[in-house]
């Protein structure tokens, strides 16, 4: 996958997200190496199939490597207690969201029980987004398993990207097909504020054009956040988030983002996450 593309690691497997029900397409042999994708929202909509579940650790280290930033984003990740206690689905799907990208992220460096409390802020998530018992279920067993120091790190990398399969479908069809796109976007969320961080502190600020510089998927997870028929009005979190999105949909447009541009998405972003 194309490094350049960073951000977009974040982004879970959004099958179904477009009015537009793209062909069906005979899987992947599990040989093949997925093609690299551009990813403006027509790809987003109609090649899903295509993107990464998860962020790739290793190709994330690699992509700041090469724009001479050494940090490592697990290190980053703030050690937050996310609650999924609240009523607006909306928010849980963020909370959610972002649980997992942490999760994704340190989950090679972590202790069992950190990975563990992860998960099960994951399944309180998509408990509360209405997924089926199939998702508790599989869940439970990466759980037990963690429990039995019966499953590798890495393997549960590869399980989490086969949990999509049953993740994405079930949501969908169970809260409708706005509930990926906002998992999506907290994701996204924490990964723009990580990969901002980190090149701020690195000083290397025209790594920015390449990593953070991405319009159209800003204003695909707001067409998702604004939508229309919403159960609620946005709560403090949701508000926060969309005024967010609404900023950075005109920051990442710019042709070369500055050292201020990188601020104000850093800062942005962490406004939201503070929240929550």
């Amino acid at each position: 996958m194309n490094p350049t593309s960073l951000v977009l690691l974040f982004v879970l497997a959004c099958s179904g997200t477009s009015s537009e029900t793209p062909p069906e397409k005979e899987p992947a042999k599990a040989t093949e190496k997925a093609p690299d994708v551009k990813f403006d929202i027509k790809t987003l909509q109609e090649n899903a199939d295509q993107i990464a579940l998860v962020p790739s650790p290793a190709e994330m280290e690699k992509a700041l490597g090469k724009a001479g930033i050494n940090q490592k984003l697990a290190d980053m990740v703030t050690d937050r207690d996310i609650s999924m206690d609240v009523d607006n689905k909306d928010q849980i799907a963020v909370r959610t969201g972002v649980v997992l990208a942490d999760m994704i992220l340190t989950v090679q460096a972590s202790p069992k029980d950190k990975t563990i409390g992860r998960l099960k802020r994951l399944k309180e998530g998509f408990a509360k987004l209405e997924a089926g018992d199939d998702v508790q279920r599989t869940i439970d067993d990466l759980i037990e398993r963690l429990n039995n120091d019966a499953v590798s790190k890495n393997d549960l990398l590869i399980e989490l990207d086969e949990l999509s399969g049953v993740v994405v479908p079930e949501l969908e069809a169970e809260a409708g097909e706005w509930v990926v796109p906002v998992i999506q976007a907290g994701s996204w969320l924490e990964g723009a504020h990580l990969i901002s961080g980190a090149i701020k502190d690195a000083g290397k600020y025209e790594a920015a054009n390449s990593l953070l510089r991405q319009p159209a998927v800003v204003k695909y997870f707001l067409k998702y956040v604004q939508r229309e028929g919403r159960n609620k009005a946005p709560d403090e979190v949701v508000r926060t988030l969309e005024e967010t999105l609404t900023s950075l949909e005109v920051i990442t447009a710019k042709e070369q983002l500055t050292a201020e541009d990188v601020t104000k998405i850093h800062s942005a972003t962490g406004a939201v996450l503070t929240l929550l």
